[in-house]
């Protein structure tokens, strides 16, 4: 039978390797050299994770539609990625003649820049954690806004209607929801009591019995989740949200005037931004890297981290194959009117359930409010709004 201890030194295997590899330097130099193994460590696994899961997306997108996915490119076409980053790299960059040269080449920098700052407050196993800070949310969502300045430049400086336009109407979006996402996680302070991303984790690494007590198994942590959810795959683009790259009215949207490498930078720092919110609604309603049962703990943290991080990512790939884009009325509409003020009264009943005790009248009480709101809202507002179902209309 295996040993307690070969669990503890797997949980530990970066660490043990981090010191390892330092020890042969100064002692004056290791803890600059420790920082900077956990920054390359950040920079090569997940755009690896990248590369992965544009192959899994593209096979589990044909397996849907009925087609094989790429299968041509190394063994059962896993070499795949490597043909499109040598394709992106070979190909020319054309920069259009009255674009800001230099803004037009900043822009795909600062959106995959800021997104990798993101991963370094992110607890991704038991104290592996590259930069635990006390506001380790705030800096997350800090480094989340300033991608859409990233966007921006990229619409503006490329002199093109369809860019800008594309550009535009990303910002709108992504600040729609943006203000959604964070009223989600203010429920999870409320309840925590801390801006520390490793003490929110470390809030719901306890169990009843066999059974965890991650938020997401309360009333307003279920709700909070669910508008999380819908708000990061608007921040993402990703499909219902994908708007701005709506390819029937907007060519490509902000990175029309992109080719070559700065297209595949586009293209890493969107998946790079999904694994990066899929990594925060995992720190803040999934209980982190902890377990999911009691008895499942001796397995290494950081092994849960990144199952929960996949599992998020196969259904943001599963709603891509399945749901229609939204019309972008729909959209706004959407934002403002229901689940903005969904998330503002899930607030107040987290109020409700931090301050009634324990006991089971929190969850009726609860419960009802949050179960009343989504059917009055579902069933009347919206009808009442005429968001009416989507219409379709051919030429003759």
């Amino acid at each position: 039978m295996v040993s307690t201890s070969f669990f503890t030194a797997l949980d530990r295997i970066f660490f043990l390797l981090r010191d390892w590899l330092v020890g042969f330097l100064p002692v004056a130099l290791r803890p600059a050299a420790g920082v900077l193994l956990g920054v390359i460590a950040i920079v090569a696994v997940f755009p690896g994770f990248f590369a992965l899961t544009t192959v899994f997306e593209r096979k589990g997108l044909g397996r849907m539609q009925n087609r094989l996915g790429p299968n041509r490119v190394g063994p059962f076409g896993f070499f795949q990625p490597v043909a499109d980053g040598i394709k992106a790299l070979t190909k020319e960059d054309v920069v259009p003649y009255r674009s800001d040269r230099i803004v037009h080449f900043l822009a795909p920098l600062v959106l995959v820049v800021t997104v990798f700052l993101g991963f370094a407050v992110l607890p991704m196993g038991r104290n592996m954690v590259l930069a635990d800070m006390d506001a380790g949310l705030l800096f997350f969502f800090a480094m989340g806004a300033a991608t859409e300045l990233s966007i921006f430049m990229a619409g503006w400086s490329s002199h093109n209607k369809y860019s800008l336009l594309g550009a535009m109407r990303g910002i709108a979006q992504m600040i729609s929801y943006e203000v959604v996402l964070l009223l989600s996680a203010v429920s999870v302070v409320m309840i925590g009591g801390s801006l520390s991303l490793s003490k929110i984790v470390e809030a719901q690494n306890s169990y009843s019995g066999v059974f965890p007590h991650w938020y997401i198994f309360t009333p307003w942590g279920f709700a909070g989740f669910v508008v999380f959810a819908i708000a990061a795959t608007a921040e993402t683009n990703r499909s219902p949200f994908d708007l701005p790259e709506g390819e029937s009215e907007l060519v490509a949207g902000y990175h029309t005037e992109y080719s070559g490498f700065k297209f595949a930078l586009f293209f890493l720092g969107e998946y790079l931004a999904m694994f990066s919110i899929s990594g925060l609604g995992t720190t803040l309603f999934l209980g982190g890297w902890s377990a999911p049962l009691s008895f499942f703990d001796f397995v290494p943290s950081w092994i849960w981290f990144f199952g929960k991080v996949m599992l998020s990512i196969f259904v943001f790939i599963w709603m891509r194959g399945t749901l229609p884009r939204l019309r972008q009325d729909q959209l706004m509409n959407f934002a403002w009117k229901f689940v903005l003020p969904f998330t503002l009264l899930n607030l107040f009943v987290t109020a409700l359930w931090r301050f009634l005790g324990e006991g089971w009248l929190r969850w009726a009480v609860c419960s009802a409010i949050l179960v009343a709101a989504w059917a009055l809202m579902g069933r009347v507002g919206m009808r009442r709004k005429h968001f009416g179902p989507r219409s379709y209309r051919y030429a003759e």
